[in-house]
């Protein structure tokens, strides 16, 4: 499996970007999806969770009401809209199947994660 995120950048607080994860080696379609992040010094955490179908999403309330996952099976893409960032919103993010109601990576495979930086 490989998982390849793009789009972070630096942003000033209040901006936004969008992430993506380009996926290949799975079933893209059959697999429940996530974001996760870890800042500078800190435990890997969740992010957001989308059903395989996309009927269902999950958000951390960290980032519930600003950010927004959604995927497209067709290109085998998952995304994260994100808005109104934060000061701690400042990690690497990453790509994951993900196991749905436990919120935790369904394996160890993490791929390459992309920087978000944001300037206070």
């Amino acid at each position: 499996v490989q998982l390849q995120a793009s789009g972070g950048g630096l942003v000033p607080a209040g901006g936004s970007l969008r992430l993506s994860c380009v996926t290949s080696g799975t079933t893209f379609s059959s697999r429940n999806m996530g974001w996760f992040r870890q800042a500078p010094g800190k435990q890997r955490e969740f992010v957001a969770a989308i059903l395989w179908d996309g009927r269902s999403t999950y958000y951390d309330n960290s980032v519930k009401g600003r950010f927004t996952i959604s995927r497209d099976n067709a290109k085998n893409t998952l995304y994260l809209q994100m808005k109104n960032l934060k000061y701690d919103d400042t990690a690497i993010y990453y790509c994951a199947i993900t196991v749905w109601g436990s919120w935790k990576p369904d394996s160890n495979i993490w791929g390459q994660g992309t920087e978000v930086t944001v300037s206070s």
